[in-house]
């Protein structure tokens, strides 16, 4: 049977808070089951005091709601492997998922693939790795509200080593053959992506991950403060550069890159069809109008490619919209992974 059910969500959301929030006040009430919550919760942690981070740029409320997509959603499902919990880096709790194919491999080769997901409820990026039917591991990690917080923990090197041998130690565990990662893909979700582009600032570390995923999350800031475009302001695209170097890696057949993004306007800060835009033009690669329904009441607007490198735009920018984008991770997954 299918992991996944139909069911029309309501209408009547409102986004009220910044989009990198979503995940704790709009997807965790509204997706995750009460009997995962605690786990979940768990999981992201309590976010960061005043004192060590500053809070997520508040988003201008929109009236807009949403009646004419489908907005279906996945559900939890039992899957066949291990979960476990580790301690990454900064102390905060890290979810494991080995597939029992990676067990196997572990014991055969000494050798497994890892997905490292950034924020969002474990479950579901664990199913959608469950369902490319690879040799894997799937590891969720959770910090708390906006992309801050992802940049901050991963911007030293030292810390995304120190997860990748907490992830192979607890994945080795009982096999008395040295291990080792074949395989690393990172996927991010919203505020997630801040960890993505931390790590993959460092030129050595990029090197090794074969393949990136970015739902909806390439977010960055207006330069002056709060300043949008049509009002003269511009992009700090310091945090946008090191995705730029990653797509024209993959351009050019060395690595996959996978982005989507909505047509949210958070207001006081960049929209992801604003940093997409950006990457484009960056590129030299140009959009593509396209209409065509995708996974979960998707309905894409645009597309661009270019060797390994794939953009998706996606109509929408109400809350629902946003959530879609993770409910279609394991169908984008399996894109990247083809």
């Amino acid at each position: 049977m299918p992991r996944w059910s139909l069911r029309r969500r309501p209408a009547v959301l409102r986004p009220t808070c910044a989009v990198g929030m979503w995940v704790r006040h709009v997807l965790l009430a509204q997706v995750v089951l009460p009997a995962v919550w605690p786990v979940v919760a768990a999981a992201q942690g309590a976010p960061p005091s005043s004192s060590t981070a500053p809070p997520p740029a508040a988003q201008h409320p929109s009236p807009m709601q949403e009646r004419t997509r489908l907005h279906a959603r996945l559900a939890p499902a039992s899957l066949d492997g291990v979960t476990r919990r580790v301690v990454g880096p900064g102390g905060r709790p890290v979810d494991l998922w080995i597939s029992r194919k990676a067990e196997a491999a572990l014991r055969r080769h000494g050798h497994f693939d890892v997905v490292v997901h950034f924020h969002g409820a474990a479950w579901l990026p664990q199913q959608a790795v469950a369902d490319l039917g690879v040799p894997a591991v799937a590891v969720v990690v959770n910090l708390g509200s906006g992309s801050g917080i992802y940049d901050r923990t991963y911007r030293d090197p030292a810390a995304f080593d120190s997860l990748l041998a907490v992830v192979t130690r607890a994945a080795g565990e009982g096999t008395t053959r040295p291990v080792r990662i074949r395989r690393l893909t990172l996927t991010a979700y919203s505020a997630g992506h801040g960890a993505v582009r931390a790590i993959l600032r460092e030129s050595r570390r990029a090197a090794t991950v074969q393949a990136v995923l970015l739902l909806d999350g390439m977010h960055t800031s207006y330069v002056p403060e709060g300043r949008v475009l049509a009002d003269g302001g511009t992009l700090d695209t310091t945090n946008l550069t090191a995705l730029a170097a990653y797509a024209r890696s993959a351009m050019r057949g060395e690595a996959r890159f996978v982005v989507t993004h909505s047509e949210i306007f958070p207001g006081t800060f960049a929209s992801t069809t604003e940093t997409a835009d950006w990457l484009l033009e960056s590129l030299g690669v140009r959009r593509r109008p396209v209409l065509r329904w995708g996974p979960r009441g998707l309905q894409q607007l645009s597309e661009a490619r270019a060797g390994g490198f794939r953009l998706r735009g996606y109509a929408g920018n109400s809350a629902p919209d946003h959530i879609d984008q993770f409910h279609a991770m394991p169908e984008l997954l399996r894109e990247l992974w083809r």
